[in-house]
């Protein structure tokens, strides 16, 4: 049997062999949990959502169906005010510097970072997969939950044993490898897991692979929402559906009997005849349903704002956002930036992680021990104010440091390279005088000995 723990972590003793029968068990839980939980989120983010599934109406019926993507609106906005601004990696190594800006160029790892982010807003987790390619260089790769997993061993702190992953190849066969600390071995997938050729070792240090986690319990952004999302469809839904049936009224009429060449097509001309012999009752008029507007918007509006309530990520598109400024608008976007503090710090233990098993192969030009000279700034992207951050930052000279005065500054991306920069030009200006730069006091006094 295998071991799935509360918050989802797939984990086995780590002194036992991955067997085909094991790696077995853990890929077909891991298939349930793709077609039960994983896949109904990514249709969410793609606008599949339940209200275009649900069965069809009997004919005649107004039968709408209307969805408004707020998954994939929640998780952009998200996304784009956690990373929208790349993650600044900095250190007092130019070698390390050099070789780590080389291999993020290489790799596109701004635009992979964003990728990754968003999978863990939609999925509660996504991975980050190492290997060296043909030209010797150490890449990275995104994989979803939806065709990989990795497996923990079973101490009091989870260490990752293997990293599993799995697809369809041209011939619609599944085949995957799995990666321990030292090897990786390939498998392909019918009835049974058939193990191919020999381990092979991977030049890694540690399992070549990282998970980023939304939160420990491994809940998507939206995921607790969903059930809102779709009564929400369901009432805009039928709120089309009740618009359609004003436009399609039937007609009634009380009293005469239309001829049989009317009666043929009531249901194609909307309407309705009812005979009588009464010809003081007769009535013709057009039949309405019972008007229920006004509960259905307070529906439709109440939901809505659970929504955003419920996820904590602000609507920045609400008519009174774009009137907010300075602290208040800070307060309007603290619930959002209490969870993108939160997944700061997970995505700072997946960057350290990730450079610690770079770092560790050979291939690499630094020592293995370097990822710890790297710092890491994120820079979450609140509507800026320059002329609000210059006024503060000018309030703080003889408070604070000046690298401190220009983090505040959005304008400034380098805050280093800015304050070289400043000093190139202050000392462009100071040598166009014959003086000194630094008159200090024991400068003055040894000059006057000379």
């Amino acid at each position: 049997m295998i071991l799935v723990d509360e918050n989802g972590l797939f984990r086995m003793n780590k002194n036992k062999e991955l067997t085909p029968e094991i790696l077995q068990e853990f890929i077909a839980y891991n298939e349930q949990m793709a077609e039960e939980r994983y896949q109904p989120l990514i249709d969410a983010y793609r606008n599949k959502y339940e209200i275009f599934k649900l069965p069809k109406k009997q004919d005649g019926k107004p039968d709408n169906r209307v969805a408004v993507n707020f998954a994939k609106y929640i998780t952009d906005t998200m996304n784009g005010f956690f990373i929208g601004n790349p993650i600044k990696i900095s250190t007092d190594d130019a070698d390390v510097k050099a070789y780590v800006e080389m291999e993020n160029a290489y790799n596109m790892q701004d635009d992979k970072d964003a990728e990754l982010s968003k999978l863990a807003d939609i999925f509660g987790k996504g991975y980050e997969m190492y290997y060296v390619d043909d030209d010797g260089h150490i890449c990275t790769v995104n994989n979803t939950p939806l065709e990989a997993f990795m497996i923990y061993d079973d101490s009091v702190v989870p260490e990752p044993l293997y990293f599993v992953r799995y697809y369809k190849d041209a011939d619609n066969k599944t085949v995957g490898s799995f990666s321990s600390r030292t090897h990786i071995r390939y498998f392909e997938k019918d009835s049974s897991i058939k193990f191919l050729d020999e381990e092979k070792p991977h030049g890694f240090q540690y399992v070549p692979a990282s998970e980023l986690v939304e939160n420990e319990e491994r809940i998507g952004l939206f995921e607790s929402a969903m059930s809102l999302i779709n009564a929400f469809n369901k009432a805009l839904s039928e709120k089309a559906n009740d618009v359609d049936y004003f436009a399609d009224a039937y007609m009634k009429i009380i009293g005469p009997s239309v001829d049989e060449s009317v009666s043929a097509n009531l249901r194609k001309d909307r309407i309705v005849n009812i005979p009588t012999e009464n010809p003081a009752g007769i009535v013709c008029d057009f039949m309405e349903k019972p008007n229920a507007d006004t509960t259905q918007e307070n529906l439709i509006d109440r939901l809505e704002k659970l929504i955003f309530t419920t996820t904590m990520v602000a609507n920045i598109n609400d008519e009174n956002f774009g009137t907010t400024s300075g602290i208040a608008l800070r307060y309007r976007l603290q619930s959002m930036s209490n969870l993108a503090n939160v997944k700061k710090r997970k995505f700072t233990a997946l960057l350290n992680n990730r450079y610690k098993i770079i770092f560790s192969n050979p291939v690499s030009t630094v020592n293995r021990n370097d990822w710890m000279k790297l710092r890491f700034d994120f820079s979450f992207n609140y509507p800026a104010n320059l002329a609000e951050e210059v006024d503060i930052a000018s309030k703080m000279v003889g408070i604070t440091s000046e690298e401190t005065r220009l983090s505040i500054i959005s304008a400034v991306d380098d805050v280093a390279e800015e304050k070289r920069k400043m000093q190139t030009e202050q000392d462009k200006t100071s040598y166009m005088t014959d003086y000194p730069t630094e008159r200090t006091e024991s400068g003055l006094l040894e000059q006057a000995e000379d």
